[in-house]
């Protein structure tokens, strides 16, 4: 077996949306993430973050760091679609993007539409590229451009931290997206029995640290064992097996 000390070969957990660029100890983070076997996906809110980013997780065995561009962030950095642009063919790896319909940042849905549009473009003319999105309060319009500009075979697409109807899960499902679920989605009986109802070859875990808390502190990435425990119980499964399930997830999504 190997020691907690030493890096796991193998990762044993997946997180596969975390924003390590925002928590104090970033380094020490990523080593955490070898050490415990989390899969990790580090997101960045701005393709200026992403080659620093980049940089300080090179030598890691389990993060990989995804090419972002907020859309919470697009209404004062629209204009940095050209750096996001010219760090893509660099990046297999893309997120945080999206839409977000909520009340702060309602007024710039269209300049979102625009970004997110070029950004899926950009992202079908490469290929290959794996994609975690954010859909609030825009699950149908995220759905739209999907079908409209990322063509299947172009891409695969990961909903995070998705909290759309049935019939939107039922399209999701449909146009081949997986979905990534953190512990506070969990919490309420709705998303429960959303989640419940969702395919199991489609799930992957997440924590969106530093925004989500856990017994009064922001959730780290090896804190996904508790929702790993909380997801089983959701299912209906061991937590082995839903540990295995979504190692088996992540291998095909990343094949």
């Amino acid at each position: 077996m190997t020691s907690s000390s030493s890096p796991h070969s193998k990762p044993r957990w997946v997180d596969f949306h975390c924003h390590l660029d925002l928590y104090p100890n970033h380094v020490q983070l990523i080593d955490e993430c070898d050490r415990h076997g989390v899969a990790t996906l580090a997101v960045t809110t701005t393709p200026k973050a992403w080659p620093r980013n980049r940089e300080l997780a090179r030598n890691a065995r389990h993060v990989r760091v995804a090419l972002g561009l907020h859309p919470q962030l697009v209404s004062q950095r629209a204009e940095e679609i050209t750096e996001f642009e010219k760090y893509l063919a660099d990046s297999r790896y893309v997120g945080e993007v999206g839409l977000d319909a909520g009340p702060r940042y309602f007024r710039s849905l269209p300049q979102q539409k625009t970004v997110f549009r070029k950004v899926l473009e950009l992202c079908a003319a490469q290929g290959g590229k794996i994609l975690t999105i954010h859909s609030v309060r825009s699950v149908t319009d995220v759905l739209d451009s999907i079908e409209s500009y990322l063509p299947p075979g172009k891409g695969r697409v990961v909903l995070h931290w998705f909290t759309g109807t049935k019939t939107e899960a039922k399209r999701a499902v449909e146009l081949g997206c997986y979905f990534s679920i953190n512990r506070q989605m969990l919490l309420k009986s709705s998303h429960r029995k959303m989640v419940s109802e969702l395919p199991g070859e489609r799930l992957l875990t997440e924590t969106d640290g530093p925004f989500v808390k856990f017994e009064g502190r922001p959730v780290v990435p090896v804190d996904v064992a508790n929702t790993v425990s909380e997801l089983a119980a959701v299912r209906g499964l061991s937590e082995d097996a839903m540990a295995m399930r979504l190692l088996a997830n992540l291998r095909e999504i990343v094949s």
